[in-house]
């Protein structure tokens, strides 16, 4: 009987998942703040409520009486909006239940106009119906809770209604991309617009423009309408034309990533007389190379002073935290700070230069080691080495004054042998002429009795 209960109750479950995917589903509501200027008071900003719907059909009208569930909402910021795309629908822009921390949501009013862009100008050569214009516009700009994903709609309304359709959306799931010095770079975008929509049917237009410090460039222009790219090109940018006109794909890509482009694109997409666009921001990021000089290291001797270089080279961005090491033989390791360091200096390609200099005392490395240059970057942490070898140390090991123990005795073993062969060779030979001849020697001193 228990086992009949739990199939009775997963039944009731599938089956009110299946009412739900069959009415269409709504999705959870969006907290947001809305923003307008108020004559002679500058920006207002006050809370919305943003209830999202992937299909008109979903619109009850208990759902569009539903009251605000939030006190301080106000009736008329309560918004009802119709996204065919189900893009405001993604789970990473709906907090769990009960979760202080929400995604970023900011609507305003959107004013319809032409673009100010001449790779534009053709989606509104010939006029359109004004009365589709007269409407109610709203532009809502969404980032996710993770801060992986921007959208950007344009959604229109009934004049004085709550009830809007989304006609345009730009979406990158990519808002920031990190990359290594020359790889390829593929920036995402997508854009959906209204097929129901007039508008839509009038083509588009895409800009990718990038921004950093205050200054810009078009790094690429398309007109959707008459298949043309605009002059104002970066090299090595393209599109992906063909995934382009089929599913909105406006991705960008570059063929090799560089030094100096690090910084924010924007993607924006042209439909008459509307605008969405997100932004995205590239970091090109590439670790140092290292080098020591001089390398090899020369012998030193206990008190000598060494004047060693570590240059880190090719690196990008700032900053780098160069610093020394020295490793004994033993495997202690030893901090010996960061030397005295230069300045940074730009390279052709817009990387980044950085020595260190560093002035090594040997009187306390005993018999030597390793010298390490580490080099701390966000991209990667590096380490060059380079040996070092200390002769003559005043501190010598057991296994050391064994060694020159027995190296003393078998020299001394070797002077003692060669002394007494030099010893004895004279010795013999002058004794053969003195005492060689007895009988003569006899009767040399017989001659003299008294000597």
């Amino acid at each position: 009987m228990a086992n009949m209960a739990t199939i009775y109750q997963l039944s009731l479950l599938v089956m009110s998942c299946c009412i739900q995917a069959g009415r269409g589903g709504s999705c959870p509501t969006l907290d947001c703040r809305f923003t307008w200027e108020k004559p002679g008071e500058g920006l207002k900003h006050e809370s919305c409520l943003l209830h999202v719907r992937a299909s008109a059909k979903s619109q009850s009208e208990e759902e569009l009486a539903e009251p605000s569930s939030s006190s301080d909402v106000a009736p008329d910021r309560v918004y009802h909006v119709t996204d065919g795309s189900s893009t405001l629908c993604l789970p990473s822009l709906h907090p769990p239940r009960g979760s202080l921390i929400k995604p970023k949501c900011d609507l305003h009013h959107f004013p319809p106009q032409p673009a100010d862009v001449q790779w534009a100008a053709s989606l509104t050569d010939s006029a359109l119906s004004p009365a589709h214009l007269q409407a109610d516009w709203l532009s809502a700009a969404i980032v996710s809770l993770d801060g992986g994903l921007a959208l950007s709609t344009v959604s229109r309304a009934a004049t004085a209604t709550s009830q809007s359709n989304v006609v345009l959306s730009v979406l990158s799931k990519t808002v920031s991309v990190r990359t290594r010095l020359g790889d390829a770079v593929l920036i995402d975008c997508q854009f959906w617009m209204d097929p129901l929509s007039p508008l839509s049917a009038s083509g588009f237009a895409v800009e990718w423009r990038y921004q950093f410090r205050g200054k810009g460039h078009v790094v690429l222009a398309y007109d959707g309408k008459m298949d043309r790219l605009a002059d104002a090109q970066q090299e090595g940018a393209t599109l992906d034309f063909a995934s382009l006109h089929a599913t909105g794909n406006a991705s960008l890509i570059l063929q090799e990533a560089k030094a100096h482009d690090s910084g924010t694109y924007i993607c924006a997409v042209h439909l008459p007389y509307l605008l969405a666009q997100v932004a995205v921001e590239l970091e090109v990021v590439e670790p140092p190379s290292l080098s020591i000089s001089p390398s090899p290291l020369p012998l030193a001797v206990p008190g000598q002073v060494l004047s060693v270089q570590c240059s880190a080279s090719g690196f990008v961005p700032l900053p780098l935290e160069l610093s020394w090491e020295f490793r004994s033989v033993d495997g202690a390791t030893k901090a010996l700070g960061e030397g005295s360091l230069s300045g940074h200096r730009v390279a052709w390609d817009g990387t980044y230069t950085q020595s260190s200099w560093l002035e090594l005392d040997t009187s306390a490395l005993g018999r030597g080691g390793e010298l390490v240059c580490v080099a701390h970057h966000e991209g990667r942490t590096r380490r060059s080495r380079v040996a070092l070898e200390v002769i003559g140390f005043s501190t010598p090991t057991i296994e050391d004054s064994m060694a020159m123990v027995g190296v003393a005795l078998v020299l001394y073993g070797v002077i003692k042998l060669a002394f007494w062969n030099i010893a004895e060779r004279p010795m013999s030979r002058k004794g053969v002429r003195r005492y060689g001849n007895t009988s003569a020697n006899q009767r040399f001193f017989s001659c003299f009795p008294n000597v």
